[in-house]
């Protein structure tokens, strides 16, 4: 009877004269998964040589035998235990490893890192420990290697398990073992070692299998990214590919970025015998909804309890493969499954040489076949996972023209980066969203806000008087309501910010932090409006009476119309 097993896999990183060939050679050797007669074969082919036999050799014929004539560039060795089978992603070089893994070419939910015990952490150490941390892998083992050299020390041992532990930690990868080994003599592989008898975790091949195997696509949170809406006599159809997780009819459902929450209606089928009541991860299927909602490719239908991540800007690590260099602040196309949305690259964290992982800090561009940890703000909210909770809703490439330029994996949000515009005077500081842009899309019946680029203003900086659907006079003062602080701009450009209570009319147009007309033509009037603020300080609820008598949105305001929430019409401004 077939049974189906399960399958983990690995990368395994760490410098080559550390001993990861031997390690992964002395894996395939004693789980008995090599090619038949390959261990004889090496072993005389080493004699022939006038060389000693080693277990790095297995790998070399291995991969030999793979490639055939044809360049690969990454090599997928297999081996099995009694619990499962493993597949080891090994790669010749960085740059092939990182791009393989953020394009999706390989994918590995756990690692080894290897350390030379006799040379102890080395800068190249370090950069393997990098990588991890930029591919977001959190099952990570650290294996002690050549552990003869030093005699099986515990101490040296325990020095080296410390200060790579504080390394890694301020990666934010944090081992969840250290096993001390020598791969050559196959002490702590297969079975405790009695040459280490002050070790008392496991043996490497028992390790193995204590990794706890991620759960499978069916048991992720849903994630049903809408490819299309078809409408069949009553009935729009919602159509898509489950991503991850499982659907069926009742379920209660949300429906991202818009929020709109629903049930699922049906689950549609061409004939009768194909009818279901569910769905899983993987299956393109057809579903009506209980409400009509107006909905768009590109929207994530989540279950209602266990949403993605809905934002605007995000941090990623991004493999850059285009002609030209990837440049900061210049508009790209980024496709995430169904989504495609303009971006710009907002930031360049760090650029990484893939080759030597040398870094350059806050750069403006990233070379061809280089590496950068970016910050990405796109032009309208999308749903986004990050890369180590679904891989297939964390990863995206990025578009320049009609080429596909680079790979990306979904670090996290960016929720240290300024996501709103700011006027600053030393300690006085008032958050403004009098720049955000006012659309009305037409398809949707609805307005919709598109936030202007954040950005700090100081005293002396211009600041952006005009957009597409605001127009302010060059001079004009700003209100901001919670604070009570008002900016002075004189020929656009922030004078200062003072208190209301310091403030003097002088027929200056006086708007609040959100662009609407205070309605002022005296000096009674900014006494007036000064006590009815005092007011709606204390009771909050009047807030809507104090807005109706004293504020006008329209003054200097605009509403531009959109066909829908794709068109490219809505733009960043400065």
């Amino acid at each position: 009877m077939h049974i189906d097993r399960e399958t983990l896999k690995i990368v395994v990183v760490g410098h080559v004269d550390h001993g990861k060939s031997t390690v992964i050679g002395r894996l395939l050797y004693d789980t008995k998964s090599l090619p038949e007669g390959t261990v004889d074969r090496v072993k005389r082919i080493s004699k022939e040589k006038g060389k000693p036999f080693e277990y790095a050799y297995l790998l070399d014929a291995f991969e030999e035998e793979q490639k055939q004539g044809i360049t690969i560039d990454t090599t997928q060795l297999q081996f099995h235990t009694q619990q499962r089978d493993y597949v080891i992603i090994d790669a010749p070089g960085h740059k092939e490893f990182l791009k393989n893994m953020i394009s999706g070419a390989a994918s590995a939910e756990a690692a080894l890192l290897i350390i030379d015990a006799n040379e102890g952490i080395q800068e190249q150490s370090r950069r393997h420990g990098y990588i991890l941390s930029l591919l977001g892998i959190q099952k990570v083992y650290v294996l002690v290697n050549k552990m003869d050299l030093i005699g099986y020390s515990e101490e040296s041992f325990n020095e080296i398990k410390h200060t790579m532990n504080e390394f890694l930690s301020n990666l934010h990868v944090f081992p969840l073992k250290y096993i001390p080994i020598s791969a050559f003599h196959g002490e702590n592989i297969t079975s405790r070692s009695e040459k280490m008898p002050w070790y008392k975790g496991e043996s490497l091949l028992t390790a193995l299998d204590l990794f706890e195997k991620d759960k499978g696509l069916e048991g992720k949170p849903l994630r049903f990214p809408i490819q299309d809406v078809y409408k069949f006599d009553h009935r729009r159809i919602i159509a898509g590919r489950i991503e991850s997780g499982a659907l069926q009819v009742g379920d209660e459902i949300r429906i991202l970025p818009s929020n709109k929450v629903t049930r699922i209606k049906t689950i549609e089928q061409w004939v009768e015998k194909d009818n279901h009541q569910s769905a899983s991860a993987g299956m393109s299927v057809g579903i009506t909804f209980e409400d009509e909602f107006f909905n768009q490719r590109g929207e994530f239908i989540v279950h209602a309890h266990d949403t993605s991540l809905v934002t605007d800007i995000f941090k990623a690590s991004l493999f850059w493969m285009g002609k030209a260099e990837l440049v900061k602040h210049k508009e790209y196309k980024l496709k995430l499954v169904t989504q495609e949305v303009e971006c710009e690259i907002y930031s360049i964290n760090k650029a990484i040489d893939a080759t030597s992982l040398e870094t350059i800090e806050n750069a403006d561009s990233v070379k061809t076949n280089d590496v950068a940890e970016v910050v990405i703000r796109t032009k309208k909210q999308i749903c986004i996972d990050e890369f180590k909770n679904n891989q297939h809703t964390g990863r995206f490439v990025i578009i320049d023209g009609y080429d596909v330029c680079g790979g990306g994996i979904v670090s996290g949000l960016a929720n240290e980066i300024q996501v709103h515009t700011t006027l600053v005077k030393n300690d006085r500081l008032m958050v403004v969203t009098c720049f955000d842009e006012y659309y009305f899309v037409l398809s949707e019946g609805t307005i919709q806000k598109v936030l202007g680029r954040p950005h700090t203003f100081g005293v002396g900086d211009a600041v952006p008087t005009a957009g597409k659907t605001y127009e302010y006079p060059d001079n004009i003062d700003v209100l901001d309501l919670p604070t009570q602080l008002v900016a002075t701009i004189r020929k656009s450009r922030l004078e200062n910010i003072i208190r209301l209570r310091e403030y003097g009319y002088d027929s200056v147009p006086l708007i609040d932090s959100r662009g609407s007309l205070i309605r002022l033509n005296s000096k009674e009037d900014l006494s007036k409006l000064a006590d009815d603020l005092d007011r709606v300080s204390a009771a909050e609820n009047t807030l809507a009476a104090f807005a109706n008598k004293w504020l006008e949105f329209a003054k200097f305001r605009r509403i531009r119309f959109l066909q829908d929430n794709q068109s490219s019409a809505v733009e960043y401004q400065i």
